[in-house]
């Protein structure tokens, strides 16, 4: 690719994005009622009292049905004649079925006609409104997970969930954080010390999501404080349709530019409202690739909105009015020129849409195709020039292409992706550890290759004492990631313990850090810090099993195994379903109490969470030994070693179990 072609790609994502347009000039966004920390959220069937056909159209658009409880009425999917989803990575089956009214999704394995492994999990949740994919969620005391099947609508067909697939098969282990559930949702009630527990979650994305807060407006009212909105604007509530254009973009761009989404110092995925920039909550990156410029994801469709020639064009002339408009996006491209989010897409219409194109197009001057072409396709702008394509993140669905421009053949796919750096969609100019951090993100959450922690170095600079303080967490964090526990024990040894922070947080970030730091110890082999790092992790987030997981390893190791069984004793009653916990409580229950009886239900509880996990395999066969059922113990190692042929332990086993048969 032409070098200057590609940076002009790179400037587009990072400027036009965030292009800053004026609106009504009377008060500044601050002033919204809904913006202070005090106004508190009402809820839809508040707002239904006086918007009833407002909230009769809304809760069937996509964002009203976007969540919901599993029921046959919400479910979109086929259930009659449907083949099992064989992953063949994992060797493993899906099938989804209803029990009653309990909708079930199970997991099996075979060998040859027999049933080998079978698990079965009830749905609670079904995420999607069914018009690309319905999700599920299965909620375990709180504990929300995601099911390893999804149905894609629009194919009428099941497969594994996107990100689960060419081996990646987490099965029901992927976490459901605030990220995800606060897009797909209203805001729920989230457990801090947790990952992924919540005390209730909402169904659907509800009025406050795009207006804010109704709590001062229902109050003012009732009170009869009632406000002319057809020449002021009542700041009591937000109307998105007042709002200057970039804030009315931040609204939509909250959830529809799917990113790397990196907090800001102190902020979590609560605090953004409406009329607020997204850029004071949250900066959104998107990585730029060489010869892949024309792909897109699910949610990018702000994005590649404002890629688009006519955004361009209309954004030259806002802010120049002598009056302010009172709703400015009337005079430019913005989400609701198009959508009204009051009412579905599917029952809005193609003429909407062309009516939108035609304000500024008339047919007969501006398209250029032949009548014969534009009559077959009725005069349908959407359907030439945006153009429906798959999404390069999501399976089995297509999406309009919301970068809106002239059709062009498609060049030939040469199989050229090369990685030329990240950009911020939201902000021109986002903050340097912003930046750092989001790289640090490709790496761990995205499976970028160590490139990106090379160029996070950039922006966590370590020469000086006060450096190492001032970026602690991060350099801990790319320390850790790097696989380098000396350095990060030097980080941890450069700040004193008591000036390193330890506040419960909803992302768990001074946990995370402490556990980094114990891990780093423990590689180390210093085993005293790395008890102390380790329950510091523990003690910040209680309920994210793996962190009690390895604590109580640690204190088993450090001799303490009375107090290593109470807190996996403790795990494994808050949340039944780990297979790491269930397999060590079995293993530290039976050295500290030397009694065989029982242990085995452990082992066996693990394995049927998690038929592969060969730890617990291990443990169980070291009880059938030291229990005299050696003929088992036999069988159980074949599989370990079929599974793992250099495994030290099992070839240890191995040997023991050849001594005691002689």
């Amino acid at each position: 690719m032409n070098k200057f072609l590609l940076t002009g790609i790179l400037a587009a994502l990072i400027s036009l994005s965030a292009i800053r347009c004026s609106g009504p000039v009377e008060k500044k966004a601050e002033s919204y009622a809904s913006l202070s920390d005090s106004t508190g959220y009402v809820g839809i069937n508040t707002c239904r009292e006086c918007h009833s056909s407002i909230y009769d159209s809304f809760i069937r658009t996509g964002m009203g049905q976007s969540f919901a409880h599993a029921s046959r009425q919400k479910s979109a999917a086929l259930f009659n004649h449907q083949k099992p989803v064989y992953d063949s990575f994992k060797n493993l089956y899906y099938l989804a079925f209803w029990e009653k009214d309990s909708l079930k999704i199970r997991e099996f394995r075979l060998l040859g006609k027999d049933t080998i492994h079978n698990r079965v999990e009830t749905i609670s949740y079904i995420v999607g409104s069914g018009q690309h994919t319905n999700s599920h969620i299965i909620n375990t005391g709180g504990y929300l997970h995601q099911a390893p099947l999804t149905f894609y609508t629009q194919k009428k067909q099941w497969d594994l969930p996107p990100g689960f697939e060419n081996g990646n098969n987490t099965r029901f282990n992927r976490m459901i954080g605030l990220e995800c559930m606060t897009c797909h949702n209203s805001y729920p009630k989230f457990v801090k010390g947790s990952e992924n527990k919540f005390e209730f979650v909402d169904n659907g994305i509800n009025c406050e999501r795009c207006h804010g807060p109704g709590e001062k407006h229902v109050s003012d009212k009732r009170a009869g404080k009632i406000v002319d909105i057809t020449t002021q604007i009542d700041y009591s509530i937000v109307n998105p349709a007042k709002l200057a254009i970039n804030l009315q973009f931040d609204i939509c761009q909250r959830c529809h530019i799917q990113g790397n989404a990196v907090l800001n110092d102190g902020k979590s995925f609560f605090d953004f409202r409406p009329g607020m920039e997204l850029s004071s909550v949250m900066n959104v990156f998107m990585p730029v690739f060489e010869g892949r410029e024309n792909e897109h994801i699910m949610a990018s469709h702000a994005e590649r909105l404002k890629m688009s020639k006519c955004y361009i064009e209309t954004m030259k002339h806002i802010g120049n009015e002598k009056v302010p408009a009172l709703k400015p996006y009337r005079n430019a491209l913005t989400c609701v020129t198009c959508h009204n989010p009051h009412v579905s897409v599917k029952e809005t219409g193609n003429a909407v849409f062309n009516n939108a194109c035609n304000n500024c197009h008339k047919p007969e001057n501006s398209c250029t195709e032949k009548p014969e072409i534009r009559e077959l396709s009725k005069n349908d702008c959407v359907s030439c020039h945006m153009k429906k394509s798959g999404a390069t993140d999501i399976p089995h669905v297509s999406v309009h292409d919301h970068r809106i421009m002239i059709p062009v053949a498609a060049a030939a796919d040469t199989g050229k992706r090369v990685f030329m750096g990240i950009a911020c969609i939201n902000n021109t100019n986002p903050p340097a550890v912003a930046k750092g951090r989001a790289f640090l993100n490709y790496f761990e959450k995205f499976n970028f290759g160590t490139e990106v922690l090379d160029s996070a170095h950039t922006y966590f600079p370590d020469a000086t004492a006060a450096e190492i303080k001032m970026h602690f967490d991060d350099l801990v964090r790319l320390a850790y990631l790097e696989n380098k526990p000396e350095k990060v024990i030097h980080y941890a040894e450069s700040v004193p313990l008591n000036e390193q922070s330890d506040i419960q947080s909803y992302d768990n970030k001074d946990a995370w850090t402490a556990y980094r730091i114990a891990q780093s110890y423990q590689n180390s082999g210093n085993s005293d810090k790395s008890l102390q790092y380790f329950k510091k992790a523990w003690e910040l987030a209680p309920m994210y099993s793996d962190f009690s997981n390895k604590y109580a390893t640690a204190l088993f190791n450090s001799g303490k195994p009375s107090e290593a069984r109470a807190v996996l004793s403790a795990a494994d009653k808050e949340y039944p379903e780990n297979a790491a916990i269930a397999s060590n409580l079995g293993y530290i229950s039976l050295a500290y109490t030397r009694d065989t009886s029982g242990i085995a239900a452990y082992y066996d509880r693990a394995l049927q969470l998690d038929p592969d996990y060969v730890q617990a395999m291990l443990n169980k066969t070291g009880l059938l030994i030291a229990t005299g059922k050696t003929t088992e113990a036999g069988k159980l190692l074949k599989q370990i070693l079929m599974k793992e042929p250099g495994n030290k332990q099992a070839q240890q086993l191995v040997t023991i179990l050849a001594q005691k048969t002689k």
